[in-house]
């Protein structure tokens, strides 16, 4: 079932037509603004009404197509500031435009860095306003109308912010999105390498023993065949199961309670296997039952695959606040990570052989990422008296 998309903004649900009509609608209303400004200071506005009614028209216009060009539409704003000033106008029949150039700076800001139109608007504004002054007669560092003047500044700086904040907030909500969808492709990534190398590594085993004893020794070689094909099954199931989680994210994901079919594979395979628990068994966060689960999985297929041992001892520990987990073998230590190159034969080998002579795969390093994404611990080397040892440390929160 695949998720249904969230909706988007109310306005974006509207039909373009609707938006449209909003848009101008809005543009009207700013052009009554406009024109109560502009009759507001002329003293004989009746004969004058309809020229003016024409220029607050003609002055607002430009805003509807603001959305998707803010820049020359601000360009066209601040020209017509500058315009009106020095045909006389005063600053009071002009205020609507300052109001409108300090919305597209906000706006600007919200998608680029906007300083270069927040520069342009203080010096338009601001040179409109002392020319207003210096005409009339008025000294601009009085004390009035220099608080007036730091209210305009701060009106430009306040809008800038605003933009910033804005763009700033979607720059990293987008950063989020990406570095969660990473991380989401990394997880499906190393849960496909754990279930297929250690299923592909059981069957390859078990067939190569089959095929040497078919002749000799049928009833072995029908084991053989018998293993590989509950192998084979389990991993059909296992796939089935991580399917049906990237479809529906609450299904439960697999844990320390499915470890059953891994140890059984290893002693199809030849290898003992014997799992300790250690402390009170407790339900886990999710996150750290899969981690844990996926560690003791990849472990023991490196040692049924690599280490030639007889005997493998895991052992899960619960503690008040961490979960410890270390995978011993009696197997060939260092000897088989220099044939192998799966880094067994360094504490911190970063490469896992997924096949013998094959090359560096990525067992030892996806346990080690896995462990680092829950802030753990985790090591993995070999024992001084001989074998290898994985030990991981969860915390859990």
């Amino acid at each position: 079932m695949l998720a249904h998309p969230p909706r988007p903004p109310l306005l974006h649900r509207l039909p373009p037509y609707a938006r449209g009509l909003l848009t101008w609608c809005a543009v009207a209303a700013f052009a009554l603004l406009q024109l109560a400004a502009l009759l507001s200071g002329s003293d004989d506005a009746n004969p004058r009404a309809l020229l003016l009614a024409g220029a607050a028209v003609v002055m607002t216009v430009p805003l509807a197509w603001a959305r998707h060009r803010p820049v020359p539409v601000l360009t066209v704003l601040l020209a017509e500031v500058a315009a009106a000033t020095a045909l006389g106008a005063p600053a009071e029949q002009v205020w609507p435009l300052f109001l409108a150039a300090f919305v597209l700076v906000c706006g600007i800001a919200a998608t680029r860095s906007g300083v270069a139109a927040a520069l342009g608007t203080l010096v338009v504004v601001e040179g409109a306003w002392h020319a207003d002054l210096w005409r009339h007669g008025y000294r601009a560092l009085a004390p009035g109308f220099l608080a007036l003047t730091a209210l305009l500044a701060g009106g430009v700086l306040l809008a800038w912010l605003a933009g910033t904040a804005l763009r700033q907030r979607h720059e990293y909500a987008e950063a989020l999105r990406v570095h969660a969808v990473t991380s989401e492709r990394l997880s499906i990534a190393r849960d496909v390498h754990d279930m297929v190398a250690h299923s592909i590594g059981s069957i390859a085993i078990q067939a190569g023993a089959g095929s040497r004893v078919i002749d000799a020794r049928p009833d072995q070689a029908r084991d053989a065949l018998d293993a590989i094909e509950v192998t084979s099954r389990e991993t059909l199931k296992g796939l089935r199961q991580m399917l049906g989680v990237l479809r529906r994210p609450g299904t439960p994901s697999t844990g320390l309670a499915d470890l059953g079919p891994v140890t059984s594979a290893a002693v199809a395979a030849g290898v003992q296997v014997d799992v300790r628990w250690q402390g009170e068994r407790r339900p886990l966060p999710a996150a750290v039952d899969h981690s844990a689960f996926r560690i003791v999985q990849e472990a023991v297929t490196n040692v049924v695959r690599h280490a030639d041992a007889a005997r493998c001892r895991v052992s899960i520990g619960y503690a008040r606040a961490e979960l410890s987990v270390e995978i011993v073998d009696d197997g060939r230590g260092a000897g088989a990570g220099e044939r192998h190159g799966d880094g067994h034969g360094e504490g911190h080998g970063e490469g896992h052989g997924d096949g013998a002579g094959e090359g560096k795969g990525y067992g030892i390093a996806g346990m080690r990422e896995r462990v680092a994404l829950l802030n753990g611990q985790f090591t993995a080397g070999p024992r001084p008296e001989g074998g290898f040892r994985v030990a991981a440390r969860l915390p859990i929160p």
